[in-house]
């Protein structure tokens, strides 16, 4: 937030204070106070009470004074009766004490009300009295009047140019409204003025930038940053953060703390959101051990951080106690600790944890309370729960369904084998359906070799993401899958004549802060050979406990022989492998795929957790899968 320029005071009055202020006359009138009409003439004065004698008329100064301190208090009650009498007085037309009100209504979310003041100015040479209309917008919104209040300002001349006040609120305008194009054209108009060097400025852009979507431009106004502090450093990490970018958002906190800048509680949150989104467990372990030896402990913003950290990292049980800790469960501590437990399969402490919500907590559900909720019965398997949670929604809290929660209820209704159900859902669907409706309608058509529809649902995929060739693949292997081998060729010779390529299945683990990644059938690695002989290990002794492949996974014509070796060499158990002769016995595993988890591998894998004991988490496309001594959390229903 920007400070004021008025004054560098940080104390607010206090209301008494303010009463002090303020003449008598302005609490007690015989008549009340109205707002005249903004710019217009002022009204007759009101006829003085008999019971108060009449004040003397208050000078210039005092009504500065007062109106400064209704600024900093944020008072727009009293500012409002201050204001009324300067139109009484005929002193609001001065364009300072016009300025003020200016700031006063913009600073108390009455954007209106400053703008039909600033529009009844014949004076505006003030850059202060741009800067706070603009930022009000740019805050409380509309975004598209910040820009155009801004320019307005260039239009207006006289002498009025944009300072490092101005440019900051309009580049997140731009951000919100992802006007790449405008925040192109504020970065040029900075790039020749002295602003180009203000933190603040230079923040501004790189947030605007990856806002865009264009790290790597942000990066090169990081990079020509002369002078740059926590706040320049975090907009970065955020970026590279926001755009699915952690390792870079990770390596360049630590370069922060290289060359000298703590980081802040929000290098903290913005670090610890990437390394939830790469399931970097020790890299947020060691920012949740900083950020305790900082002194920042009693904040909850940070552990609410923490919480959807360990929660995405597969330690739902750290998750739990750092929810327990928060000075105030605020709705995101709710919401983040029931998508937690759905997204572990853990449908009961979910259920549970919202049921305790809106009973004891009395917090107010929301459109993302829900989403976690149905997802939930989505992970679960639990068709009939998510249909009575989806009524609950729209009957109750009156919550209009949004396409993630359509989402939800198409996909368990189609794993459920309810196509009919799922069809007449989609056609009743109050928005449009988008590529994820009829995404999780093909997935359950896959599940339950119904090719017809899932035809269907492939021609309306194709409509919305024509280039996306898992569609095509997953068609492809619904017709392999019921030996309709024709079928599968055709639709893989169309994705080659579109120049389509399957995204490669990619399954990684990190260990001692390095990243290993794996391919299927992967021989690179330098300890290749012991991870295969790991395998070959743990597969003979799944074969003594009745282990047999499962080759329908394999969607190629080929021979079964040749299925059993192309199953065997998944990246995911590559990498499992690994974890376990790499690290010491009784060590969780916490592997993540790029893709689904295949049906042979899921067996393979609860079988592993038996035989050496251990915990081992994957974290797929969909969802996390715990093994622990033979057992899923899915309980086989992904």
């Amino acid at each position: 937030m920007l400070p004021s320029v008025l004054s560098k005071s940080t104390t607010s009055p206090s209301p008494a204070h303010l009463r002090r202020l303020l003449p008598a006359s302005s609490f007690h009138t015989s008549a009340p106070l109205r707002l005249a009409p903004i710019g217009g003439a002022p009204s007759p004065s009101p006829p003085p009470a008999q019971s108060h004698p009449p004040c003397p008329s208050p000078s210039y100064n005092h009504y500065a004074t007062t109106l400064r301190s209704c600024v900093l208090s944020r008072a727009v009650r009293p500012g409002r009766q201050l204001h009324a009498r300067l139109l009484v007085s005929g002193l609001c037309l001065d364009p300072a004490l016009a300025t003020r009100l200016v700031d006063l209504y913009a600073s108390c979310c009455h954007v209106s009300h400053a703008r039909r003041l600033f529009d009844g100015m014949h004076q505006k040479q003030n850059v202060f009295l741009w800067n706070v209309l603009i930022r009000a917008y740019a805050w409380d919104g509309p975004c598209e009047a910040a820009i155009e209040t801004y320019r307005a300002m260039l239009a207006h001349g006289g002498g009025v140019e944009p300072d490092n006040f101005t440019y900051p609120p309009v580049l997140k305008a731009c951000a919100a409204l992802l006007d790449l194009a405008m925040g192109r054209e504020v970065h040029q108009r900075v790039a020749r003025t002295r602003w180009a060097a203000d933190v603040f400025v230079c923040a501004g852009l790189v947030d605007m930038y990856a806002k865009c979507g264009c790290v790597d431009e942000a990066r090169t106004v990081f990079d020509g940053t002369a002078t740059r502090d926590a706040v320049v450093w975090n907009s970065m990490i955020a970026a590279y953060g926001q755009n699915g970018r952690p390792a870079e958002a990770l390596a360049l906190c630590r370069g922060m703390a290289a060359e000298g800048v703590a980081p802040t509680i929000a290098t903290l949150i913005s670090a610890i959101s990437a390394a939830a989104y790469a399931a970097a467990l020790p890299r947020g372990k060691e920012l949740h051990g900083y950020g305790w030896r900082r002194g920042f402990e009693s904040q909850d913003k940070l552990k609410n951080s923490l919480l959807d950290m360990y929660a995405k990292s597969g330690l739902v049980r750290m998750a739990r106690v750092l929810f327990e800790q928060l000075m105030h469960k605020d709705l995101i501590s709710w919401n983040s600790m029931i998508c937690g437990y759905g997204m572990h399969g853990h449908a009961d402490e979910a259920l549970a944890l919202f049921s305790k919500m809106r009973s004891e907590a009395q917090v107010m559900p929301d459109n993302i309370t829900f989403v976690g909720v149905l997802s939930t019965c989505n992970h679960a398997g639990m068709a009939k729960e998510a249909k009575e949670f989806f009524d609950l929604m729209v009957n109750v809290y009156s919550i209009k369904p949004i396409v993630q929660h359509y989402t939800c209820l198409v996909d368990v209704l189609g794993h459920s084998g309810k196509f009919k159900e799922a069809s007449d859902l989609i056609n009743g669907m109050l928005v449009e359906p988008d590529s994820g409706i009829w995404g999780a309608l093909l997935n359950g058509c896959k599940i339950h070799k119904n090719v017809e529809l899932a035809e269907l649902a492939l021609q309306k995929l194709i409509e919305l993401e024509p280039e996306d060739a898992g569609n095509y693949v997953l068609l492809s292997n619904i017709y392999a899958q019921s030996g309709k081998w024709e079928e599968a060729a055709r639709v893989r010779k169309l994705m080659t004549n579109r120049g389509l390529k399957k995204m490669i299945a990619c399954s990684w683990i990190e260990l001692k802060g390095k990243s290993h990644g794996f391919v299927v059938g992967d021989a690179s690695h330098p300890r290749s050979d012991e991870i295969y002989e790991e395998l070959e290990r743990l597969e003979g002794l799944m074969n003594q406990a009745g282990y047999v492949p499962d080759t329908t996974p394999v969607f190629h014509n080929v021979e079964d022989d040749e299925k059993r070796n192309m199953v065997r060499g998944h990246s995911e158990r590559l990498a499992i492998a690994f974890g376990l002769i790499s690290t010491p016995p009784g060590t969780m595993l916490l592997v993540t795929k790029n893709i689904r988890v295949c049906e042979d591998c899921h067996v393979v894998i609860k079988l592993i957790s038996q035989i050496v004991q251990r915990e081992i988490i994957i974290r797929d496309v969909n969802r996390y899968h715990h093994f622990v001594n033979g057992e899923c959390s899915c309980k086989d229903h992904w």
